[in-house]
């Protein structure tokens, strides 16, 4: 005779096994989206990448295209966005997580972020243009394009890094203390390279959307296409446009998909690049964290 706890444990293994079949089967398909899109991307622009593409300027009067000013400016705004973003987000989550004693101020400001990183792009590139580009002064420019990055990425390192800072464990922070180390040299011998896998997650997640972004550089940073020097980039009036704002023009007001797909695949190369790099630099950081 068959009891009834095989019987539930019979239906429970099933159903164990169906929805591991249910999970593989949805990672598998999402997988095959990605690296299908990734290779046909690929398939498509790796061809029209050449040096010429890569190392000139486009010009109407001599019919050449060219993306070397949409390069560095794509540089230039990722890292003038991440210099002042980076210290403003990390250390707004560190003071949140470690100094606030207001909760309830702490989860309204939890929510505000949350909010504001749902925010479409452009009413950042609006706001941008209101406050940067009239108010402030700083006319189109990749100075104007990058603080109004800063606003718009602001609130993924503030989550990102404050999701981070709450994993580490207090007994860290009570270790440290009762060694007698000071608040701030616990927080910056201890809880912040225990937290920086976090901080780099969100640093590769706010470079993905600085790469990305185009409708609120289009108006603030502009679409010019003159090759700026590093420090005309951080002067007011030199508009620029980036890879996607001009993979947009290529693709949407000339028709031109080959040239396009050639800045869709330098986008992708790019952005791994930069995800390499970061992964790189935690994975130092950890070292050094792990010899202290």
């Amino acid at each position: 005779m068959i009891s009834k706890n095989s019987t539930y444990s019979a239906k429970r293994k099933v159903k164990e096994k169906l929805l591991k079949a249910l999970v593989f089967a949805a990672a598998g398909i999402t997988g095959l989206l990605i690296i299908g899109v990734v290779i046909y991307i690929f398939f498509r622009g790796l061809p029209h990448v050449t040096l010429g593409l890569l190392a000139s300027k486009p010009s109407l009067l001599n019919g050449t295209v060219g993306i070397l000013p949409n390069i560095l400016n794509t540089l230039y705004i990722i890292f003038i966005t991440l210099l002042i973003v980076l210290p403003l987000g990390v250390g707004a989550a560190v003071y949140l997580n470690e100094y606030a004693k207001n909760k309830k101020a702490v989860r309204l400001i939890e929510l505000a972020a949350e909010t504001l990183a749902g925010i479409p792009s452009i009413i950042y590139g609006l706001v941008g243009m209101l406050i940067f580009v009239q108010f402030c002064s700083l006319e189109t420019s990749v100075l104007a394009g990058s603080l109004t990055l800063v606003i718009m990425t602001l609130p993924t390192i503030i989550r990102t890094t404050q999701e981070s800072l709450k994993t580490v464990p207090n007994g860290y922070r009570e270790g440290a203390l009762a060694l007698g180390a000071g608040k701030w040299h616990m927080i910056r011998t201890t809880v912040l390279p225990s937290a920086v896998d976090g901080i780099v997650t969100g640093c590769i997640l706010s470079v993905g959307r600085i790469v990305g972004e185009s409708a609120a550089l289009m108006f603030t940073a502009g679409m010019a296409n003159e090759v700026l020097g590093f420090f005309e980039a951080f002067t007011p009036g030199n508009a620029g446009s980036t890879l996607a704002v001009s993979l947009y023009v290529y693709a949407k007001e000339r028709g031109d998909f080959d040239t396009a797909f050639a800045i869709a695949a330098i986008l992708l190369v790019l952005t791994l690049l930069i995800n390499i790099g970061a992964n790189f630099a935690a994975k130092k950081l950890g070292k050094g964290k792990d010899r202290k």
